[in-house]
């Protein structure tokens, strides 16, 4: 009778849940989400030192709040903890829905898409946190009361320059808003110090959803032209790179780029805040 050899042992499947901390790491994150154990997310942006230099509400008690482009869940998780009573979370997470500019390569936007597919951190930081706050996969374009009601108070962070109609999004916000909105997105340094006193945008649409960079006036005009009136506006500040920031220059000429990734890396981008009521309900 021949002898039996030793076959190579095959571990046995595991069967244990992922750790919080092995699912956070399994995913990219774009905010800084402080968890129940501590920890915070590695996240591309410093979220948590910007709500520290904009004027979101201290109490949202008793009210109806929208997150419009949650990502990751930062701002509706904070309306949360200040009290709201409801808070709906939009945003869109297949990379397909994007709003893509009509350059962009198939297979990058095919790239784009099969990442998009993944895990979702805004999810994994619901379920540890204990959140009630509701997501919808929902365009910012699409807001209207018949779908999602109205709302006390809405946030937009970051979003508009990513838009290909940023005037048409702030008006569908318009539709649903009953009380006051807080917008805080980046604006460009340069066309903010050329044009001072004038509205300035400039096309950008580099084959990837980055449609526009405006200088601060711009920015302003924006919330006049989708019917709405400012109540407040900021100074500029920057919004600090985090732990995982990885950057992603506009600039195609070599000197532009390296100055513009050493302002990125150092300082941030540089940001403002509108607050701003609907101007029918004035």
């Amino acid at each position: 009778m021949p002898e039996l050899k030793d076959r190579p042992h095959t571990p046995e499947p595991s069967t244990e849940e992922p750790s919080l901390a092995e699912r956070v790491a399994s995913v990219s994150w774009y905010q800084s989400v402080r968890l129940p154990d501590g920890s915070v997310t590695p996240s591309q942006f410093d979220t948590i030192d910007e709500l520290a230099r904009i004027p979101f509400p201290a109490s949202l008690a008793g009210k109806r709040c929208l997150d419009v482009g949650t990502s990751n869940g930062f701002w509706a998780f904070e309306m949360e903890r200040r009290g709201a009573a409801e808070v709906v979370a939009i945003d869109v997470r297949r990379a397909a829905r994007f709003d893509w500019p009509g350059n962009s390569k198939a297979d990058f936007r095919a790239g784009w898409d099969r990442e998009s597919r993944g895990p979702h951190g805004f999810d994994i930081a619901h379920e540890a946190l204990g959140s009630s706050v509701q997501w919808r996969e929902l365009p910012v374009y699409d807001l209207a009361p018949d779908v999602v009601g109205e709302f006390d108070f809405v946030f937009i962070g970051s979003l508009l320059l990513h838009l290909r109609d940023p005037i048409a999004a702030l008006a569908a916000i318009n539709r649903v808003l009953r009380g006051e909105l807080l917008s805080v997105d980046s604006i460009s340094p340069p066309l903010t110090i050329m044009h001072p006193t004038q509205p300035v945008a400039r096309l950008e649409a580099p084959g990837r959803p980055l449609w526009w960079m405006l200088n601060l006036r711009a920015y302003r005009r924006l919330f006049e032209a989708a019917g709405l009136d400012i109540v407040a506006r900021g100074r500029p500040f920057f919004i600090r790179p985090s732990s995982a920031y990885d950057f992603a220059p506009s600039s195609r000429r070599a000197f532009f780029l390296r100055l513009q990734e050493a302002s990125l890396r150092r300082q941030g981008v540089l940001s403002t805040w509108v607050r701003a009521r609907s101007r029918e309900a004035a």
